[in-house]
């Protein structure tokens, strides 16, 4: 019983978002190829971080005001970070990739090539 104990701390442990890789995050988007003139917002959340920012295109919010553009949560029995973005439409997050490394979610959100986060 001690040991399951000591498990699911360490799960839990684990699975809450740390300051190193939430510095990492602010850094990285700094370099995205999109929308480069606003200054989005990370967010911890459960197991993760949300990223929201100003809707610049007023494609999604015609005010300009604050969307959710990626929400990226650390699946800690795969050990694989996914990805999600939001479906503006219907008001719900849909898995969009699983990365092995952050460093590698975040260069593909960065990047972006379909406008699928930064629309």
């Amino acid at each position: 019983m001690r040991s399951e104990m000591s498990e699911r701390r360490r799960e839990a442990e684990t699975s809450e978002p740390k300051d190193l890789d939430f510095r990492r995050i602010q850094r990285s988007l700094e370099k995205r190829r999109r929308y480069r003139y606003v200054s989005p917002i990370v967010l911890r959340t459960p197991g993760g971080y949300r990223i929201q920012s100003p809707c610049c295109s007023r494609n999604i919010d015609p005010d300009g005001g604050v969307i959710d553009i990626a929400m990226m949560l650390f699946e800690q029995r795969k050990r694989v970070w996914r990805l999600l973005r939001k479906d503006h439409s219907l008001g719900v997050w849909e898995l969009d990739s699983e990365h092995a490394r952050l460093a590698e979610l975040l260069g593909y959100l960065n990047e972006d090539a379909d406008r699928r986060f930064w629309q």
